[in-house]
């Protein structure tokens, strides 16, 4: 579960999250160069550490139940460029500069491009 390892987060980041009932924030990964949109993944306040103090992208895997640096085995890394809150403290912006697909389907995005029709108003 996350927030098992004792994290080193800043009081004053750690206070302005807010987290879901088990404890994570959802982090947008977005190409810093470009604003292209490659992935969503989660964090809790360890991720969020980790991502900041190394510059590599760490999220918390719910599949797994596991932290997971991107690339660790795909080879598909994400250098971290810069990484924002949102005004309510409930998303986590990480810009990135993502080398190879950023999804596991082996695609640059998880988004598919197929966009879906919006309802005529």
């Amino acid at each position: 579960m996350p927030g098992m390892t004792r994290s080193s987060l800043a009081p004053a980041i750690a206070e302005r999250l807010k987290r879901t009932a088990d404890g994570l924030v959802p982090a947008i990964a977005q190409q810093y160069d470009t604003g292209e949109v490659l992935m969503l993944a989660w964090m809790d306040d360890e991720a969020l550490h980790r991502t900041l103090t190394t510059g590599r992208a760490t999220y918390w895997s719910r599949s797994r139940q596991e932290y997971w640096v991107k690339g660790d085995t795909s080879g598909h890394t994400q250098a971290v460029k810069s990484v924002a809150l949102d005004c309510d403290g409930d998303t986590i912006l990480v810009k990135v500069d993502q080398h190879g697909p950023a999804c596991h389907t082996g695609t640059r995005t998880c988004f598919d491009g197929d966009d879906r029709e919006l309802a005529q108003r």
